[in-house]
């Protein structure tokens, strides 16, 4: 679909389905212009078709797919979003998941950490010249799950020597406040506008790649649809609640105090200059 210069912009990772699509359908039917990415092929195919034909009032959908657990992906689908669009008003970096062991990729990270941290890291980076232009948002999705966690493992950042399933994830999700804390730190001159939040237990495909426990955790649990965690993130994309003073956390449309591990800013100031230097290790 082509952009229309004249109409807001919104990248959402992992809008093949939960979530994702939920967010993407609700801006779309808005008339947003959304530039989704997606991983599974089929997933991507149906939320093309479903959110093509929500759109209202100018709004567009178009899927573009990508591996976030490969850092190389990333920085490729972060080129087609530039050949896309002159203009990103909003960037929802929503792609994450667990894992029910370690995994190293073909890069040599840690696909928990990878998918979760390192790729909105890199992502949010490549888009940074667009995103300035515009003052834009970006949203964090993390989860009450960093709450397990008291810090972050300086010396094995990304669990590659001691990995639990569980801890592996929560210190995954701390990353993204601490780093949605320095981002809005650094480009707050810049007009962007920063803030992270938690969906709550989603009824999603979230855990499908989790081990036993998170699979038994996810089936007992009281989740709600995802549509709930949208009118959320929608409404930090759109209000001026969510346009306003950046670096904090929210969930169902009302800002919480994270955990005191996650408000730390020599955490997040390290952890921007870690995840740094983790990237130029692969030559990003």
């Amino acid at each position: 679909m082509p952009i229309d210069s004249n109409l807001p912009v919104a990248v959402v990772t992992g809008a093949s389905s939960g979530i994702g699509r939920s967010t993407a359908g609700r801006l779309t039917a808005l008339g947003w212009q959304v530039i989704g990415v997606g991983r599974d092929p089929g997933r991507c195919a149906e939320a093309t078709e479903q959110l093509g034909a929500a759109a209202r009032d100018g709004g567009t959908f178009t899927m573009l797919r990508g591996d976030f657990t490969l850092m190389s992906e990333v920085r490729r689908v972060a080129g087609e979003i530039a050949a896309h669009t002159a203009r990103v008003d909003v960037l929802i970096n929503n792609a994450g998941g667990v894992r029910d062991r370690r995994i190293v990729t073909a890069e040599g990270t840690e696909a928990t950490f990878a998918a979760n941290h390192l790729a909105p890291v890199l992502l949010t980076r490549e888009l940074l010249p667009l995103l300035r232009a515009r003052a834009a948002r970006v949203i964090a999705v993390s989860s009450s799950a960093h709450r397990i966690s008291t810090e972050l493992d300086w010396d094995d950042l990304q669990s590659l020597n001691d990995f639990d399933t569980t801890m592996a994830y929560a210190r995954a999700k701390l990353a993204n406040i601490l780093f949605t804390r320095e981002l809005a730190r650094r480009e707050q001159a810049a007009g962007i506008v920063a803030q992270a939040m938690h969906p709550g237990v989603v009824a999603s495909n979230f855990a499908a790649h989790g081990n036993a426990g998170m699979q038994a955790h996810m089936a007992a649990a009281d989740t709600v649809s995802p549509d709930e965690p949208a009118r959320t993130l929608v409404w930090l994309a759109t209000s001026d609640e969510g346009g306003r003073a950046g670096g904090r956390y929210f969930h169902n449309e009302a800002e919480e105090t994270p955990a005191p591990c996650a408000q730390d800013d020599a955490a997040a100031a390290r952890l921007w200059i870690e995840s740094e230097k983790l990237l130029a290790g692969l030559g990003l």
